[in-house]
């Protein structure tokens, strides 16, 4: 029976997929954007937009909330303010979609909000699950009081899904679509040393997770939403050259990448051996398990 759905980050490159299969399985879906209605069912599909929470408060409810939005981190340099909107766009947007799904008439079953891997800080080579301890640095902060937020639902009797998603590979956007082009004219390498782990995933497998924690009644807490396969940098790109053909022989060093990204070169330089551990333990099955494959879709466009 289709279930009504609430999205938030709907938009986004992995939103829009996301959306078209919840459609396709035949739920009704709105949308929460800040872009015009027809913008939104263009890269959506079937949904009902809206603009703003507040217009959603004292409503009938819905069966699923799924809370993905939240500024790219990666789209400027970490200024202080940058900082702070990267924090609003997560945590202070969670709150208030928490705070209104109080006020609904039916509260949902099951909220799956979107974290990161950044949640456990920088892990060097260390095999990091959901139980490792996290280092203390800005992306951990923030993904920590993103999860927290949206945890007060618990306290409510809300089943919640925290999605700690890896580096997201896939056809069209997304990260990997600003390596592609250097990639491509044989400029590509490592950055840095080259040993930090990327722990990657495929758009696909992001999808499927973010479903199947909603479905599955079972679900709860937190789950790294990550290949079982992590690689290194220097993997990762010896693998993107060799899917595209070309070289990847001009690595970035990290000095250059500090003074050129300032504190953001922490995102390039450093990483998680992140390793899906209970998405595995309880049943998920992964369609990208493996890198080469995984590009290999990734660049098809």
């Amino acid at each position: 029976m289709g279930k009504r759905i609430l999205v938030t980050g709907g938009t986004g490159f992995i939103g829009q997929l996301l959306c078209q299969k919840l459609i396709a399985d035949g739920h009704s879906l709105t949308v929460l954007s800040r872009q015009p209605a027809h913008n939104v069912q263009s890269a959506c599909g079937r949904v009902e937009a809206v603009n703003d929470l507040d217009e959603l408060k004292g409503s009938e409810g819905f069966d699923a909330v799924i809370n993905l939005a939240g500024e790219g981190i990666a789209d400027k340099r970490w200024s202080e303010s940058r900082k702070q909107e990267l924090r609003d766009s997560r945590i202070a947007l969670t709150d208030q979609l928490v705070n209104i799904s109080l006020s609904w008439k039916k509260l949902p079953l099951v909220m799956v909000s979107g974290s990161a891997v950044g949640f456990y800080g920088d892990q060097g080579s260390q095999r990091v699950t959901e139980d490792t301890p996290p280092h203390d640095e800005f992306t951990h902060r923030m993904c920590s009081d993103w999860e927290q937020a949206a945890l007060r639902l618990e306290t409510s009797g809300v089943r919640v899904c925290l999605s700690r998603t890896g580096v997201v590979a896939g056809p069209g956007g997304g990260f990997l679509q600003r390596m592609l082009l250097p990639f491509k004219l044989g400029l590509g390498g490592r950055l840095g040393n080259g040993r930090q782990y990327m722990p990657w995933v495929h758009r696909d497998d992001v999808v499927a997770a973010l479903t199947w924690m909603m479905d599955n009644e079972s679900a709860k807490g937190a789950y790294n939403v990550v290949s079982p396969n992590p690689v290194t940098n220097r993997q990762f790109t010896k693998c993107l050259a060799g899917v595209l053909g070309r070289p990847a022989i001009f690595p970035a060093p990290a000095p250059v990448l500090k003074i050129a990204l300032g504190e953001m070169s922490s995102l390039l330089l450093t990483g998680q051996m992140a390793v899906p551990e209970r998405l595995e333990a309880e049943g998920f099955q992964f369609r990208f398990p493996d890198l080469s494959p995984a590009l290999a879709d990734a660049v098809r466009y």
